[in-house]
């Protein structure tokens, strides 16, 4: 069963056009743009801080969207995907950016647009990583450039299947 809770009086803004899995969790202040997704065992608390999620974010199987106490509130641009069993805490990523499954990004690391942080990659606190690259490893380390605009794209493909994907779920 799906939890959508108030937390000390602050109830999560899901849009009608989103689609929450069956035993996701959504607990606090938590906002959510347009046609977003979360599935199955995700985890969204803004229980100690907000959490901002702008369009067509999509957070998969088991991910842990949360915040940091008096410290760090999380801010997720639009057309960003969230893999499987990432954790992103207190962190900003923007626009189109991919989080690989199993991904840790950490407290007041900053994702630039059309950046990738590749599957079980730890962003350690306070990395930023730059817009057009790839960051992997542990500790996650700049390993390529990236075509910005070829990216763009991709992430757009995966953002729009997301979407067509929420869509089976809701008939």
């Amino acid at each position: 069963m799906k939890i959508i809770k108030a937390v000390r009086g602050i109830s999560p803004l899901i849009p009608e056009d989103c689609y929450v899995a069956e035993n996701a969790t959504i607990v606090g202040a938590v906002s959510f743009g347009e046609q977003c997704s979360v599935w199955f065992n995700a985890v969204v608390r803004g229980d100690v801080n907000s959490i901002t999620i702008g369009n067509k974010v999509n957070i998969q199987d088991g991910a842990v969207i949360h915040a940091t106490y008096q410290k760090h509130s999380t801010v997720i641009g639009n057309n960003v995907s969230i893999g499987h069993n990432a954790i992103v805490h207190g962190c900003t990523l923007h626009d189109n950016v991919l989080i690989g499954m199993g991904a840790i990004v950490m407290d007041g690391c900053i994702v630039e647009s059309n950046a990738i942080v590749a599957a079980g990659a730890v962003v350690t606190q306070n990395t930023v990583v730059e817009s057009g690259t790839i960051y992997a490893g542990v500790p996650a380390k700049k390993v390529k450039a990236i075509d910005a605009s070829a990216f763009a794209g991709e992430i757009q493909r995966i953002s729009n299947n997301y979407v067509m994907y929420s869509e089976w779920f809701k008939e």
